[in-house]
């Protein structure tokens, strides 16, 4: 059996990418590793591993989150692990609807412009 950390990792990677989780890797330090340990085994391992909700709607509500806060560095980031767990331009752009009515017009506009960035960049979006 995996113990939560090994599992956060893999999930870490699937998500977010493996290029990403290795950058991650190689940028571990004594500093930011007690952080990123305590992400892989809780956040990723306990949360995220927990199979009560499926990757891809995990995406969604972490992007409603993230814009909803104006997190954008780890909006970027999170754009991405959803289009890797199977959301379509369609549903994040539903999500973002969604946070313009619930949390306001001015994170609704900035989560639309970073999901933009980052679509143009998978070649999803002209």
């Amino acid at each position: 059996m995996k113990s939560r950390i090994e599992t956060g990792r893999e999930i870490l990677g699937a998500t977010l990418g493996e290029t990403y989780y290795q950058r991650r890797v190689d940028s571990t330090n004594s500093f930011n590793g007690p952080l990123r340990r305590l992400t892989d085994e809780y956040c990723f391992g306990e949360v995220w591993g927990d199979p009560a909700l499926p990757p891809k709607l995990r995406s969604m509500l972490v992007v409603a989150l993230l814009a909803s806060m104006g997190r954008t560095h780890e909006l970027r980031t999170h754009l991405g692990g959803a289009l890797n767990n199977g959301c379509n331009v369609e549903e994040l752009r539903a999500v973002l609807l969604q946070v313009a009515i619930y949390c306001g017009i001015p994170a609704g506009v900035e989560g639309t412009r970073i999901a933009e960035e980052v679509l143009r960049e998978r070649g999803l979006l002209a």
